[in-house]
């Protein structure tokens, strides 16, 4: 494969020497503006420089007259000079910069040969306007002879192993996925909880306590024998009353002992027998709970590996002259780009994936080659999230993507309670890829250290569930699945999220147990509240969802119950509102302090819980 490129290579080459001589039949005016114009566009890309002179002045030799060939000769010394010192300085050389240097030698060339003809102002003019037409030809052909050698032109490879095309791995994806709902379905179609020991499990208890008390009794073969024997229903009634009450009715008690001797023995060991069989219960049910809790995991695995399998398209193929063009402007940067792949996101947005180094070794920032980028793609484009802020000699793996529509900036303001060490309020404010901007806030029940740990264990739950790609809601389930597992009493925390589409603006919010949420728009302000119970307390978890459209300049507030709670008033909500109708500003960690600041006037100073109030203001680009 590497020995087609290279002989396309260089078959496009000759076809550019031929091309060089092939251009000197073209004469305008007596001028040969397509010499100098072809010649620049020609040096500046990756070609044989010497061979390209050589040629050109072949071309000229065979249909150029003598006086004009020894201007344009000089025309293309001079460009040639001028094009390795740009490149020499700044390491790489523009279009604009190639078709300048171009223009400019001809029209001083052309001025300097008429110097004893200074009162013939014609021959200024024409050599301006043929400046301007070698300028012209410079900037339209480069791009052609870019696009027409980037196919062919040999780039260095490091040998790797042969990996997965993206249909293949989508394929591998489903393959897993399919899988794992596979066995999330097992897991599902086990028995359900029980609320109750079964009439079986009653039938071996009286065979336990037979064998322990009765067998050693003479009278075991007069009460056993026959099934008409009033013991049976005794003891029926016996364990009923010991499943309800947790001891033996009075009543089932006397008529026992009127039977039997060892009447207190039986219940004693009946009580016993029944305390095992419900812990026996109980286990069996949580057990049932962690299998439920497991499937929904699997599921959440299996819905992740579809959605990856389906989060990028590749339209390398079709969008070819987009990608053509980019390369073209990082080349004018001295970058060497290989591996351009174009992909469009299941929202429509474009994200762009390449390997790139500099071609002269200097270090070139990369939010100038996303300049370079958006002019290539005809889109605003940003560098990836994790990309490297320098692209130097080394390949280095660059993302880039689509900007959006919106930005936003957060704040935040907090106070510890009284006496205590630290807050029981964790928060977080997350960029997702894909333009999501994410603000979470939960409130650990209590104060203090092990309130902290608790919110502290569910943001970073939730954070690292949604940087994996999970939707919002089963990230949630799966935190509030962690915290029922772990199995410790009066772990709850509650859970405020609300998430921005930074391309549409449209904001979806989620609450457990939270706190009311507060949408400022203006001197308006809507309040979003909630009646679910926080996370970790069941395994089945309830989840507010509101969706809201957001409009430049709107404000996000969200506060803890300390916040509310300390205002001491009939409509805690209501007297949020007046006090963001009242607030202006638009600096974000300003509302927030404002909000805490105008709190403490309700409670004298004091700060009888935990607060924390996050803002966030959403703006057009």
């Amino acid at each position: 494969m590497n020995g087609k490129k290279m002989n396309l290579a260089k078959w496009k080459e000759v076809a550019l020497y031929g091309a060089a001589i092939a251009v000197s039949k073209g004469a305008f005016a007596g001028c040969y503006p397509l010499v100098p114009g072809f010649f620049a566009a020609c040096f500046m890309e990756e070609v044989n420089r010497t061979l390209l002179f050589l040629f050109s002045i072949f071309g000229m030799a065979l249909f150029v007259p003598v006086q004009a060939m020894a201007k344009y000769t000089m025309a293309l010394l001079v460009t040639a000079v001028v094009v390795k010192l740009v490149e020499w300085a700044n390491k790489g050389c523009r279009t604009y910069t190639g078709a300048w240097a171009a223009g400019l030698s001809v029209c001083l060339l052309t001025i300097a040969g008429e110097l004893l003809q200074v009162r013939n102002r014609a021959v200024v003019w024409m050599g301006i306007l043929e400046a301007v037409l070698v300028g012209g030809i410079v900037l339209v052909i480069a791009p052609i002879l870019h696009r027409f050698l980037e196919g062919g032109m040999p780039v260095a490879k490091v040998h790797e192993p042969p990996a997965l095309t993206a249909p293949e791995q989508g394929e591998k994806l489903q393959t897993y996925a399919k899988s794992f709902n596979g066995l999330s379905q097992i897991f599902s179609q086990m028995e359900n909880f029980r609320q109750n020991i079964e009439p079986e499990e009653m039938g071996k208890m009286q065979q336990e306590i037979a064998g322990k008390i009765c067998m050693s009794c003479d009278q075991c073969a007069i009460c056993w024998q026959e099934e008409s024997s009033p013991m049976y229903d005794l003891f029926f009634r016996l364990f009923h009353s010991i499943e309800k009450r947790g001891q033996a009715e009075d009543a089932v008690h006397q008529e026992l002992s009127g039977y039997c001797p060892y009447s207190d023995s039986i219940i004693e060991e009946a009580v016993g027998i029944f305390e095992k069989a419900k812990l026996n219960l109980a286990w069996y049910n949580r057990l049932l709970e962690n299998r439920g809790i497991i499937a929904e995991q699997l599921d959440a695995m299996a819905y992740i590996m579809e959605d990856c399998a389906h989060e990028f398209t590749d339209v390398s193929s079709r969008e070819g002259k987009l990608l053509g063009a980019v390369k073209y402007r990082l080349k004018e940067h001295g970058i060497v780009a290989r591996q351009v792949r174009l992909y469009e996101r299941r929202n429509g947005k474009m994200s762009l994936q390449m390997h790139a180094s500099s071609k002269w070794g200097n270090c070139v920032p990369v939010k100038e080659l996303a300049k370079a980028v958006s002019q290539g793609m005809r889109l605003d484009m940003v560098p990836g999230k994790y990309v490297r802020n320098m692209v130097g000699k080394e390949e280095t793996f660059l993302t880039f993507e689509e900007d959006t529509l919106f930005h936003a900036l957060q704040g935040v303001a907090r106070l510890t309670k009284d006496g205590a060490q630290v807050s029981g309020d964790s928060f977080s404010f997350l960029e997702l890829d894909g333009g999501e901007c994410v603000m979470a806030l939960s409130d650990g029940m209590g104060s203090g250290i092990r309130a902290c740990k608790e919110s502290e264990m569910v943001i970073e739950l939730i954070e690292k569930f949604l940087e994996a790609g999970f939707r919002k809601e089963t990230a949630i389930r799966m935190m509030n699945s962690a915290m029922v597992i772990q199995g410790e009493e009066g772990i709850f925390s509650t859970v405020d999220l609300a998430a921005m589409d930074l391309y549409t603006g449209k904001c979806e919010f989620y609450k457990i147990g939270a706190a009311a949420t507060f949408i400022k728009r203006g001197t308006k302000v809507e309040c979003i509240s909630s009646g679910t119970l926080p996370a970790g307390m069941f395994h089945q978890l309830e989840i507010d969802r509101e969706t809201r459209q957001l409009q430049d300049g709107d404000f996000i507030i969200q506060v803890t119950d300390g916040v509310l709670d300390d205002l001491h008033v009939a409509s805690p909500e209501e007297a949020m509102q007046e006090i963001l109708e009242n607030i202006e500003t638009n600096n974000p960690g300003q509302m927030a302090k404002q909000v805490l600041e105008h709190i403490l006037l309700y409670t004298a100073g004091k700060v009888p819980d935990d607060m924390t109030v996050l803002a966030a203001g959403i703006w057009e680009k």
